[in-house]
């Protein structure tokens, strides 16, 4: 049984690593807000 134990250890380590990580950049990166307009030709609309 020790390596299952130390499998499920490492695993729970990577588990805990990513969550923290995923916690970490959803708390301190602030997404870039800017408006953005794009010209599209009146032939695209039109579906020709």
């Amino acid at each position: 049984m020790p390596t299952l134990f130390r499998l499920l250890t490492i695993m729970a380590i990577l588990v805990a690593l990513f969550l923290g990580g995923m916690f970490a950049l959803a708390t301190f990166v602030e997404p870039n807000r800017a408006e953005m307009s794009v010209d599209i030709p009146a032939e695209q609309l039109l579906g020709q």
